[in-house]
């Protein structure tokens, strides 16, 4: 009968650990809006076995055109400008792929919104991880009114910010 505990918690044990070790592979998604409150589609970050993020994307309600798009270091799409997200998510890097000790885990390449507003891209990022995200003041997804040089500090050169959303 002293067996059955011992085989109880071994049954338990893999499983638990199994559900430890895959907490943190909860996707998180940012609900986008325009400057003026309206939706513009989301964004869905998704942690993977390999270590690399899954970002999803699609957005509507766009200017056409190219447009950058980047990962911001605080969640908070309160202020008109959407400055209150604050600056890239960076972890000590510099901006942009051009630059010697670049890119930050927030960069993000360049999309092209199609004439009726909408874009769609998916990838994959090694340098994202569910902590960094998810920090105390969480982080947001921004899209900005022109596009990324990849090598302008702190930001690439890339205008204003027409749409954010905070990662839940």
């Amino acid at each position: 009968m002293k067996m059955f505990p011992l085989m109880a918690a071994l049954a338990v044990t893999p499983v638990a650990a199994f559900a430890a070790a895959h907490a943190e592979m909860t996707p998180m998604t940012a609900t986008l809006n325009g400057t003026d409150g309206s939706g513009r589609g989301t964004v869905t970050v998704t942690p993977t076995e390999s270590g690399e993020m899954l970002v999803q994307i699609d957005l509507s309600g766009l200017p056409a055109g190219d447009h950058a798009i980047h990962v911001h270091e605080t969640g908070d799409c309160a202020a008109a400008d959407f400055k209150s997200a604050g600056g890239h998510l960076a972890e000590g890097h510099d901006h942009g792929v051009m630059a010697a000790n670049g890119p930050h885990p927030g960069d993000i390449p360049n999309i092209t919104v199609a004439e009726d507003g909408t874009a769609k891209m998916e990838f994959f990022n090694a340098m994202l991880t569910p902590q960094m995200m998810g920090d105390d003041d969480g982080s947001a997804f921004i899209v900005h009114a022109g596009t990324d040089d990849y090598a302008s500090q702190p930001a690439g050169d890339a205008g204003d910010r027409i749409a954010c959303g905070v990662f839940e």
